[in-house]
């Protein structure tokens, strides 16, 4: 198996299940890992459960809520002591649609990417069910950071991407200095500074159905201050692109 899907969980025993079947049954064949942050709704139980319906669904359990950027490099850590050439991240609770899983994956295997982004804003604004001022709150915050980075990416924010092995290989994420949303904006700025090839892929984002938000003003502000830091950060020292 040449892709492996991401997935941090945090209480989504609603959604995991019909996640992970909806993703198993994709016809290019994905793996899953998940890193659980100890959820206290079984959510971790699901996915034991789980494998013994399935192949190639994997589980890392944390000891607590430890942030979005840490799950992300405890699982790229793992992925990378084997042999996947793709990796994804994606939410848990169905604002990403699995099937587009498909598309990232065409846009890095055939259409050149090396890191490929489910893009909310590059054809419009294609979010559902958000309340206005979510909207403008994260429209407004990948304005700012193209002003402050340059990056010429619309969704900068993103959570829902896929990523070429040697990408990874490169940036390093055991290295990123942000950890919760901020990472999501530090990853592509690593990416883009090392001259990599970025696409972004028209999505419908549409909120939760089942479970609650993570979402909160205070990961606005993390990733307000986070992204002058990263660039402060940025001015003293230069990627090197090893392979």
């Amino acid at each position: 198996m040449e892709n492996l899907v991401i997935i941090p969980t945090y209480k989504e025993s609603e959604n995991i299940a019909p996640l992970i079947r909806a993703i198993k049954g994709l016809p290019s064949g994905f793996d899953i890992l998940i890193i659980d942050d100890n959820s206290p709704d079984g959510t971790a139980q699901i996915v034991r459960d789980m494998m013994s319906e399935f192949t190639g669904i994997h589980l890392i359990e944390r000891e607590g809520k430890l942030g979005l950027g840490t799950a992300y490099i405890t699982g790229f850590r793992w992925a990378l002591e084997r042999d996947y050439r793709y990796f994804y991240e994606m939410d848990a609770d169905f604002s990403h649609d699995p099937g587009d899983l498909e598309r990232l994956y065409k846009a890095c295997s055939e259409g050149g990417a090396d890191l490929a982004i489910g893009s909310r804003y590059i054809s419009g604004v294609n979010v559902v069910n958000w309340p206005l001022s979510r909207v403008l709150m994260s429209y407004c915050a990948s304005i700012y950071v193209r002003l402050i980075t340059g990056m010429k990416i619309k969704d900068t924010t993103a959570g829902f991407k896929c990523y070429r092995r040697e990408v990874l290989e490169n940036i390093r994420p055991e290295l990123i200095g942000s950890v919760g949303y901020a990472f999501q904006i530090e990853m592509k700025f690593n990416a883009w500074r090392l001259g990599y090839r970025i696409v972004e892929i028209p999505i419908i984002f549409t909120d939760r159905r089942l479970g609650t938000s993570k979402m909160s003003g205070g990961i606005f502000n993390e990733a307000l201050w986070g992204v002058l830091r990263m660039k402060l950060r940025s001015l003293f020292n230069k990627p090197v692109r090893k392979k």
